[in-house]
């Protein structure tokens, strides 16, 4: 999709450029996403002996939980960001659940569009906004 020169990721949804419910910037999203993987790391540590698939398995867990309660995972949240759907009114179950799934299998949150939303975002119709 080209875009013109006063295009914002999030425009085409109704998006503001800044703000609140604006696309937040990929610091904001990698931070997150570190936040989220290092208290994996810990709970893994603390209740499984740090096993590999127990690390992945509580990150899943923690988006999923967060996702459902929050709208958000831990890591969202402190960063102040949150998932929304496209499609506007409340989040629902489904997104909350598959999303985090995707994630795991990471080369879907690495495929990025013009509004920053990874392949996991556009098959479940979310966005990631700021608060």
């Amino acid at each position: 999709m080209e875009q013109s020169d006063n295009y914002w990721p999030g425009k085409r949804f109704g998006l503001p450029e800044e703000g609140p419910r604006s696309t937040p910037g990929w610091n904001r999203r990698i931070a997150g996403i570190i936040i989220d993987w290092v208290l994996a790391l810990g709970l893994s540590a603390l209740f499984f002996g740090f096993n590999n698939l127990s690390i992945l398995g509580v990150f899943v867990l923690l988006h999923i939980i967060g996702g459902l309660l929050a709208a958000g995972s831990p890591g969202h949240l402190l960063m102040k960001i949150r998932i929304a759907p496209i499609a506007g009114g409340r989040l629902g179950i489904l997104a909350p659940v598959v999303r985090p799934l995707l994630i795991a299998l990471v080369i879907p949150a690495l495929m990025s569009d013009d509004d920053r939303r990874g392949a996991h975002d556009r098959l479940v119709g979310t966005i990631l906004v700021t608060r």
